[in-house]
């Protein structure tokens, strides 16, 4: 079984009118690595004046902010589970999907019973129900295994995704409503 997916700009789209989403582990740690710092430097004069501590300089606090931001936010970003490559590509074709390392599928529109995006906790997901599993289409003859299933539903990792989960949520509905069931 190989440990990398196919990257999609290694499948040829299945129409002109693809958008692609793609997680992105620079991204997440740009962020989480920021809100760790505004965070720390936030909560650092509380701490100061419960533990009735030494006044540190300013520049101190945002030091030890920036160093344990970056370490906190690099190992998340960069965990062997979040470096697995999740993406989705939406077009009038219908619904590309590829999750946390796997093998590539592809959907008609025609093919898909349901398809949401939504929270479970701290992480986005999606999850598309095929109509039935034999309508699913492996993509450029790929043979390991498609994305995770939960139940009848393909599900995905979407909490790294670039353009954010909330686009990708208007796209689909979009498309789906512009197809003829």
């Amino acid at each position: 079984m190989g440990d990398m997916s196919v990257e999609p700009e290694e499948v040829a789209a299945p129409a002109d009118d693809t958008v692609l989403f793609h997680s992105s582990p620079m991204r997440t740690f740009l962020v989480m690595a920021a809100a760790i710092v505004v965070a720390y430097v936030a909560v650092s004069p509380l701490v100061d004046a419960l533990l009735d501590s030494a006044d540190d300089p300013w520049w101190l606090t945002l030091v030890q902010a920036v160093v344990i931001g970056g370490l906190v936010a690099g190992a998340f970003a960069f965990s062997a589970r979040s470096s697995l490559s999740t993406w989705v590509r939406v077009s009038s074709a219908g619904l590309e999907l590829a999750a946390q390392g796997s093998e590539p599928v592809w959907l008609a529109w025609a093919d898909i019973e349901h398809v949401v995006v939504r929270r479970s906790g701290a992480r986005t997901l999606l999850e598309v129900t095929p109509v039935d599993l034999d309508r699913v289409h492996a993509i450029e003859g790929t043979n390991a295994g498609g994305p995770a299933m939960n139940g009848t539903a393909f599900t995905a990792d979407l909490t790294q995704l670039w353009p954010g989960p909330r686009k990708l949520r208007r796209e689909l509905e979009r498309r789906m409503h512009q197809e003829p069931r």
